[in-house]
Order: structure tokens, then sequence, then C-alpha cells
């Protein structure tokens, strides 16, 4: 009996060791996608004009050190080191409250307003991209920038991991764009969730994400998983505990594909479930 009741405070010791040391993260270092990017997802976004967001825009701390957001970016250039981070953060909230993915083009950066477009050029080799500015860093000191891995892919610097660049605001001019992508709430508002379907989900595959009981965390997390997987997601309430639920899904290879992604982007215990009204 001792024995047992030992080995129960060893494993306990253990979950909560791993929890502490990798914090709200699943893997304590960064690491390269196993599959490149798609030829859609190499595609640069095209710059328009968005509201600031809610979250990340004002001046912060971090390790002691202070940040202050530019209230304007109009004009702003820059010359620098670039990184990049990929599999440890995919998945995760951004400082905007958007939901990291390695696969879009995106960036990070210490002090410009969210959202914000750039041209990064490797000086290197000459090679550019267009990223959206949607989260804060990086850290290090002699860094500018932090590039998804799509970005960084078609940079040309994944070997080297790091790479010299220049970034350039790009001012949105309306009468130069055209046909911009639709926001994250813009695509929300033109596809909302009706209703009935926060409680009555229709017949077919499920993927349940998570519980809890904060009704803001589970509107928020249901809003970010829907524009990042591009699929209808549902948080219906029982007993005062929300599920998060993306579907139906009907195609087998596709639910498959987001589920394996959601567990390794720090959602462990997500699962494949079937509803019925």
């Amino acid at each position: 009996m001792t024995h047992k009741f030992n080995t129960i405070i060893f494993l306990s010791l253990m979950v909560s060791a791993c929890s502490s040391q990798f914090g709200r993260y699943q893997q304590q270092n960064d690491s390269t996608p196993v599959r490149p990017p798609t030829p859609i997802e190499l595609r640069d976004p095209i710059p328009r004009e968005e509201p600031a967001s809610r979250g990340g825009n004002k001046n912060y701390q971090v390790r002691g050190i202070n940040y202050q957001v530019l209230n304007l970016a109009d004009n702003f250039e820059q010359t620098g080191i670039a990184s990049w981070y990929g599999k440890k953060f995919h998945g995760h909230l951004t400082s905007n409250g958007e939901i990291y993915n390695m696969y879009s083009m995106s960036a990070a950066h210490k002090n410009l307003p969210l959202p914000t477009y750039l041209k990064v050029i490797n000086l290197k080799n000459d090679k550019s991209v267009i990223v959206r500015v949607n989260d804060r860093g990086p850290f290090h000191q002699n860094r500018i920038i932090d590039l998804s891995y799509s970005a960084a892919y078609k940079l040309g610097m994944l070997k080297t991991g790091t790479t010299k660049v220049k970034i350039s605001v790009i001012d949105y001019n309306p009468k130069t764009v055209v046909n911009p992508l639709p926001a994250t709430d813009t695509l929300l508002k033109s596809n909302p969730i009706p209703e009935e379907n926060l409680t009555s989900p229709k017949f077919g595959d499920f993927i349940q994400v998570f519980a809890t009981r904060n009704a803001s965390l589970a509107k928020n997390k249901a809003e970010a998983l829907a524009a990042l997987y591009q699929e209808k997601v549902i948080w219906p309430q029982n007993d005062g505990i929300y599920r998060i639920q993306i579907g139906p899904i009907n195609q087998q290879k596709k639910l498959n594909a987001i589920l394996s992604t959601l567990k390794q982007a720090g959602y462990p215990n997500a699962y494949k479930r079937k509803l019925l009204h």
C-alpha cells in the first residue's frame, strides 16, 4: 500500500514538473513542421484596412524590459535580424487574441500596432514576402522580427534560422487593393453561427476540442478555431460546462487531419464524437 501511494505521489510530481517546465506549451523547444507549406499557404496576404486589435496594443513589459507600442506606423522601416517560430507555438493564442498558424503569412514585432502589414526582404538573397503582424516578439534584443514558418520558408531562411532583413510597413491604399481577403471578424460575421447551433448541432462527426466553465473563453476560442480551420465551431452548454466542438465534418480524412493538428497544437485530449439532435 505504501509503495502504491509513493508511486502515485511520484507520478503527480512528474506531471506537475513537466507542466511548470513547459508552461502552456506542449514542447520545451521549437521544432520544424513535418510538411512544407502548400502553394496556397505561400500566397502573400493582400494588405487592407483593419481596425486596431483589442488585444496587444498597449505598452507592456517582458523580462523586466518595457516596450512601447507605436500609435502610427506610417513610413516605418527597419533593418536587422529576423528569426522564425513554428510547431511549438502553433495553435496557441497570439498577442492580439488570434490563434497562431505557422502556415499563415504572419509575424511578431515588438512595437508595431496590431495588425500591421509588412514587406520583408531577405537581404542575403533578395527574396521577399508580405506578412501580417499579429503577435509580439521576438524578445532577443538582437532580432527585430519573428516570422511564421511559411514566411521563413518563402524567404529561404529555414536552414540558417536567422537572416538579415529589411522590413517596411505597407500603407493601405484602397485604390490599389483588389479583392481584399476577409478579416477574421468579417469572416465570422458573414458566416455567423446560428443561435440554435449552440445547443442543437446537426447529425455528423465532430471534434470536441476541450471543455470549460468560462463562457467568454469558450466563445473566444470557438471564434479563433473557426477562423483558423475554416469550419463551423459550436460551444453548447450543459450543467454550466461549455464544450468547444468543431463540425460537423463529413470527410473523415479532413477530420483526422484537423484532429492530429489540434493534438500537436496544445489540445492532447481532443477527440472525435458523433452528435445527434
